[in-house]
């Protein structure tokens, strides 16, 4: 009897259909993959018929089928299990309306417990998947995560850090289904049983590229789940390394100089930071090229501070895997400086110590002028937090030694705001570390000390002077001015 049920199963699935639209209630995908599904559970009648039925066509007429649930795989022998997998999997191509959860709940039961039941099936199974079951896999993970993302992504505003913590984030009503799906694609993905060489053909680039738009959701949650998918499947097909690459790329690039607008920014970097860890040494051509054309631009948005983190992490990485390229990326930092927004130039700085930790002395030297003209500048901002974290520069023992080495070039450029901060800065914990820089210069080469500070004093001496003689110049030209102004005749008030 349970071979007469499975023979009505289709033994030749449909070709995997990505364009699916899954905006509908219970039967949103095309006609032909509905066909497909009441073929599958139509020879199945254990006596769960459900009240809403499944609304399809053959040969051009309507018909209803039952949504129904299959058998357990307990409960069919192991020739069989194949089959009934293959049915679950078309059971499951089925897309209910979750934005409505009164709506379909048994239909949704019926199908989130079928789910889990692929789950367990593909995490224990002990043979190699073929290929008509990957297919199947593909198409109903492609059914059901692949949709039009209905919430807009983050307005494109200045974003200071808490606004990015307090923001509360779109949660998708779907998600305890969708992560079961997700669960399943990552299951699938890590199975020692995927072989890769005939999985790609189904994970394809086709399929990565609508993975990688899924990562502009407002769920964190499912852009967490798309980063460890991403990731393994990174490291799974070798074939597809430089294609999700470029296309991690081409994101960049269109947040950076169109948008300004992605929800998944820093999962993206998360990701990159564990690539680049990995990148073998001497770096390749093209892996320097995106350093400078994708991860230092990315400094430019307004909205750093949503992946600021996983940003330093990434520009470190390279840093520390060739130190050649620090010169190159603390002048990428320099161009990108904030001039007006305090909190995202406190930022840069905390960046700036992270990359001078990994720098050495041969490319300090060639960008520490420019370098430390913006440091001087931050030392005399008058917002207190920017002022301080540049001092906190000299707490680093490595960038306290790299700036004695050069002490020569370097501190005739600070001097001048240490000077002016611990004699008028308004914050009274800038002028005590003032206080301590200063007097670390001045014990590491009190000769040069004075040498600066008699030249501060000049320079000061010379300013008085000539403000002295611009004001005397606009008294010579009010007095001139007042004097043509009076009527004829008229003697000038004393």
């Amino acid at each position: 009897m349970i071979n007469k049920i499975f023979n009505r199963l289709p033994k030749k699935p449909s070709k995997t259909n990505d364009s699916s639209d899954v905006g509908g209630t219970t039967a949103s995908h095309n006609a032909s993959s509905n066909s497909n599904l009441a073929n599958s559970i139509s020879g199945w009648n254990l006596g769960s018929r459900l009240p809403q039925a499944l609304n399809t066509r053959q040969n051009g007429i309507p018909s209803v089928v039952p949504y129904e649930a299959l058998p357990g795989f307990k409960d069919v022998p192991s020739s069989e299990k194949q089959n009934l997998f293959i049915g679950k999997l078309s059971l499951c191509c089925v897309v209910f309306d979750f934005t409505d959860p009164t709506k379909n709940t048994k239909e949704k039961d019926i199908k989130r417990q079928t789910l889990l039941e692929l789950v367990d099936y593909i995490t224990s199974a002990n043979g190699k998947f073929s290929e008509v079951v990957m297919q199947e896999i593909v198409k109903m993970v492609s059914i059901n995560l692949f949709r039009n993302l209905t919430t807009p992504p983050r307005e494109n505003k200045v974003l200071e850090a808490f606004d990015v913590e307090d923001e509360e984030p779109s949660m998708d009503p779907a998600w305890p289904h969708l992560q079961v799906v997700y669960e399943l694609l990552l299951k699938f993905v890590v199975s020692p049983e995927t072989d890769a060489k005939l999985a790609k053909r189904y994970v394809d680039h086709s399929f990565i590229l609508r993975l990688l738009d899924l990562f502009d959701s407002e769920d964190p949650r499912e852009r967490e789940y798309l980063k460890t998918v991403l990731h393994r499947v990174y490291g799974k097909f070798m074939v597809h390394r430089p294609f999700i690459r470029k296309s991690i790329n081409n994101i960049f690039f269109r947040f950076i100089f169109e948008t300004e607008k992605h929800n998944g920014i820093g999962e993206l970097l998360e990701i990159l930071g564990s690539i680049i860890n990995g990148f073998a040494l001497p770096l390749k051509e093209e892996h320097k090229l995106f350093l400078v054309r994708a991860l230092i631009p990315l400094h430019k948005p307004k909205c750093i501070p949503m992946y600021q983190q996983q940003l330093s992490y990434c520009i470190t990485q390279f840093v520390e895997k060739d130190c050649k390229l620090a010169d190159t990326v603390i002048r990428g930092l320099l161009k990108y400086w904030p001039v007006t927004n305090s909190s995202k130039e406190v930022m840069f700085l905390g960046e700036l110590e992270e990359v001078l930790e990994a720098t050495q002395a041969p490319e300090f030297q060639r960008c520490m002028v420019p370098l430390f003209r913006q440091i001087a500048r931050c030392l005399s901002s008058s917002h207190f937090q920017v002022s301080e974290r540049a001092l906190f520069l000299w707490n680093n023992d490595h960038i306290e030694n790299l700036i004695k080495q050069n002490r020569k070039m370097i501190f005739p450029i600070i001097f001048p705001a240490l000077e002016r901060n611990s004699h008028s800065h308004w914050n009274q914990a800038v002028r005590s570390l003032t206080l301590n820089v200063r007097k670390i210069f001045s014990d590491t080469d009190p000769e040069l000390f004075d040498e600066c500070l008699a030249k501060f004093r000049e320079d000061e001496d010379q300013e008085a002077e000539t403000m002295a003689r611009r004001e005397d110049m606009w008294k010579q030209v009010e007095e001139l001015a007042a004097k043509k102004s009076l009527p004829m005749g008229a003697a000038p008030s004393k």
